[in-house]
């Protein structure tokens, strides 16, 4: 015969406290002392008691769920996002956070019009509690159509003018000036950009960023070549910029990948990273140190936003968090041998 499985009255005994007391810990109830839920949730621990989901459904009316949704454009962008670093490590930074709150992500890829439909289609029907949302698409719809269906939503990066909704962002524009600074400190000064699709507010700030950092040490022109965020892009940018400019000596790539990308075309080139090309790029990602030479990069900390991000989340759907809330973090430039 099998072990009785524990109960919410042996988890009152062993913390000793009241079976309504533990109910309410279990279901996110806030009414309850920070100082008692800990006691609560070591005797769930040591009891090895694990709530009825189904019954826990009928009282809070949450699925304990979120959906983390990436959404973009073309056909190829479901394989881009499994093959680029960064949604590694948004998800990396969602599941630590929501894992310590005993909740679930369950990822989705917006990839088109319809599918953004979809998204919003099954969310409305109740299958999760909430939605992140990160984009690499310019005035991406997908956040707008899930506030305007009540659904809790929480961005990662700036989103569009005029929408409330909570986000967190990097202070990009920062970032940038932290680049420039590095390359003028190191004696470049034909220094040119590879940057993203102006279209995305991240890729324009820092660019902007860039361009005035080095406009008040006195740089004027500052050769663009604009990429896609990819290794491909950046060689190619990297190509477009040394048949305009080939007396170039430093580049500030506007992520990793196109950096690494701008690195293989100098060599090819006959180029030598850094001695006769500065190289920096943005993001600080597995990419940085996986070939060589390591790129010098500006650090955004994507696992702590994605926390973030899912900390602001949990609190608006457990209704602690009622306003749409922004918040920033500050990059940090990581030198190593590329500049």
């Amino acid at each position: 015969m099998s072990e009785r499985a524990p109960t919410l009255e042996d988890v009152a005994r062993e913390a000793g406290v009241s079976r309504a007391t533990v109910s309410r810990v279990v279901n996110g109830v806030r009414n309850v002392a920070p100082d008692i839920q800990e006691v609560v949730r070591r005797a769930i621990e040591r009891t090895g008691y694990r709530p009825n989901r189904a019954a826990r459904f009928l009282v809070t009316h949450r699925t304990e769920t979120v959906a983390l949704v990436i959404s973009g454009t073309g056909d190829a962008f479901a394989a881009r996002v499994f093959a680029d670093p960064f949604f590694g490590r948004v998800v990396n930074g969602v599941v630590s956070c929501l894992r310590a709150r005993a909740m679930h992500p369950v990822i989705l890829v917006a990839e088109s019009e319809s599918a953004r439909r979809q998204v919003v289609d099954y969310l409305s029907q109740g299958t999760a509690d909430g939605a992140l949302v990160v984009t690499m698409q310019a005035a991406d719809p997908l956040a707008a159509m899930l506030t305007a269906t009540k659904i809790p939503t929480v961005v990662f990066g700036r989103p569009e003018p005029g929408l409330d909704v909570s986000y967190v962002d990097l202070r990009q524009a920062d970032g940038a000036r932290l680049a420039a600074g590095h390359l003028l400190a190191r004696g470049c000064r034909r220094i040119a950009t590879v940057c993203g699709p102006r279209a995305l507010p991240a890729a324009r700030e820092r660019l902007e960023g860039f361009r005035t950092a080095l406009a008040a040490a006195g740089v004027g022109e500052v050769p663009v070549a604009e990429g896609t965020f990819t290794v491909d892009s950046g060689a190619a940018a990297m190509s477009r910029l040394l048949a305009e400019h080939p007396d170039i000596d430093g580049v500030f790539a506007a992520n990793d990948m196109m950096a690494h990308g701008a690195c293989q075309l100098l060599r090819e080139r006959g180029k030598r990273v850094p001695q006769d090309v500065a190289v920096v790029g943005f993001d600080d990602s597995s990419v940085a140190v996986a070939y060589r030479p390591f790129l010098t990069t500006v650090r955004q900390p994507v696992e702590q936003m994605a926390g973030e991000m899912a900390g602001l989340l949990a609190e608006h759907i457990q209704g602690t968090r009622t306003e749409p809330t922004a918040v920033f973090f500050a990059p940090e430039l990581v030198v190593r041998d590329s500049a």
